[in-house]
């Protein structure tokens, strides 16, 4: 896709929220330098990064079939792990100090102040992209992968204070550098091994929220959606709070077993099957969507059931490569994630998110610029698998020329085969009217096969 000018106004927003994360983070050097000292805070960074890897690693597996761009990545993660992180402290100390000149217990920051800041601050990052590059939104997915970065960025800095502060250098303070290592092992192995997705479990919760509201046109559902995923996310955050606050009042550590097996665990396992179900729910929008371009004579049946599963993806790739090398393979990732985000697009406009004609026009002229990829990475490794036979696809039936030098209309099998075999379809002479609804004039009669039949 062509990228947009970088305009002076462009640019100064982009400066300035690169100077405000700047800012922030090192406001958050400073002050966690500040109270840790160097050797407890470079123990904590240390112990902290460990488990990021690992954890972006997940959501960067559910954003497979249409990867978002790494800038929009970057700055949740970074929202998350410095502007989040500085607001939250600085709120959290002034209440801590509020209760504690009314006499209260240091404890409710966590439970009644805490959840709440965080998980404002944590979503707010990936609200700003809601609002400013609605576009770059395709559903929940999306929701689940920029509110899980935002949240693991905070989780990490967090971890820098637990690690570093409660573990190296209270231990090694008091008894020696031996004792401060354990402690951060000891913290390392509850904190994170048992309980790392604890601050993306919460935040997920907003995320699903942020990706209905970017999938509906109804402007009620825009605004009650994300409101009522932050609020659920902040209920769970202050309910994980509050367990070891009452297992610490009360002695009884089965209310911090009861609360982890039977909130924590549950929740955390709904939320990965809604997550694995989603992502295969993503890949289905392809054989749901691009039969109306098959029927305009732009795509051909096995090119749809090829981009229905990742296996199949992979396959086509794999086949690309085979016939044309490095640069089939590289057309191949261009050309599925065209066609990726072609579905998302056609979508979108099916359930009326382009109200204003300015998005309708915009919306049409990236239709006609994703099919024209298409063509284009098509090109690349149309017609040199001399295993194929030779024709075009016009919209119902293909026109294949034999090796006895006869050529005759086929019609499409009643089952898709993939990977993609070697027929060409010319480009028609316009594009389908942007995004008119399935039927409009001028379509072919459909293919044999509907989605979900292979």
């Amino acid at each position: 896709m062509p990228l947009r000018r970088l305009g002076w106004r462009r640019f100064l927003v982009l400066a300035g929220v690169v100077l405000f994360i700047a800012a922030c983070a090192v406001f958050m050097v400073f002050t966690l330098g500040q109270s840790l000292g160097a050797r407890a805070l470079l123990v904590g960074v240390v112990a902290a990064i460990l488990p990021v890897p690992v954890l972006v690693a997940c959501f960067l597996w559910l954003d497979r079939y249409e990867p978002e761009p790494l800038k929009y990545l970057i700055f949740c993660f970074a929202w998350g792990a410095f502007v989040s992180t500085a607001a939250s402290r600085t709120v959290n100390e002034f209440a801590a100090g509020r209760f504690a000149d009314w006499g209260l217990p240091a404890a409710l920051t966590g439970v009644l102040v805490a959840p709440f800041i965080e998980e404002l601050t944590k979503a707010l990052g990936p609200i700003l992209l809601l609002v400013f590059r609605r576009r770059e939104w395709s559903g929940i997915t999306d929701g689940l992968v920029y509110c899980g970065l935002s949240a693991v960025g905070f989780a990490m800095v967090e971890n820098i204070l637990y690690l570093g502060g409660y573990g190296y250098a209270a231990g090694a303070d008091r008894y020696g550098p031996a004792t401060g290592t354990q402690q951060v092992i000891a913290i390392f192995i509850v904190r994170i091994l048992l309980f790392g997705f604890a601050h993306p479990l919460f935040t997920s919760m907003t995320g699903v929220g942020l990706g209905v509201a970017a999938r509906t046109a109804d402007r009620r559902v825009r605004v009650l959606a994300p409101v009522a995923g932050l609020l659920l996310a902040m209920m769970l955050h202050g309910t994980w709070n509050l367990l070891p606050t009452l297992t610490q009042a009360t002695g009884e550590a089965i209310i911090m077993l009861y609360g982890f097996l039977g909130l924590m665990v549950p929740v955390f396992f709904g939320m990965v099957g809604l997550a694995v179900w989603l992502r295969a729910w993503e890949g289905r929008l392809t054989e749901r969507t691009l039969p109306d371009y098959v029927r305009a004579g732009w795509l051909t049946p096995p090119e749809v059931a090829a981009l229905s599963s990742l296996g199949r993806r992979h396959a086509a790739r794999s086949w690309a490569r085979r016939v044309a090398g490095d640069a089939g393979l590289r057309a191949m990732r261009g050309y599925q994630f065209a066609a990726t985000r072609l579905a998302l697009l056609r979508d979108g406009t099916l359930r009326g998110l382009d109200r204003k004609p300015a998005d309708q026009e915009r919306s049409a002229r990236e239709e006609r610029e994703l099919l024209e990829a298409i063509g284009a990475y098509r090109s690349f490794f149309v017609g040199r698998d001399p295993q194929a036979p030779v024709g075009v696809w016009d919209g119902s039936r293909y026109h294949l020329r034999f090796p006895d030098g006869t050529q005759r209309p086929v019609d499409a099998p009643d089952e898709p085969v993939v990977p993609i075999p070697v027929v060409l379809a010319p480009a028609p002479p316009a594009p389908p009217v942007g995004y008119a609804p399935p039927g409009w004039p001028g379509l072919r009669p459909a293919a044999p096969w509907t989605p979900g039949q292979h």
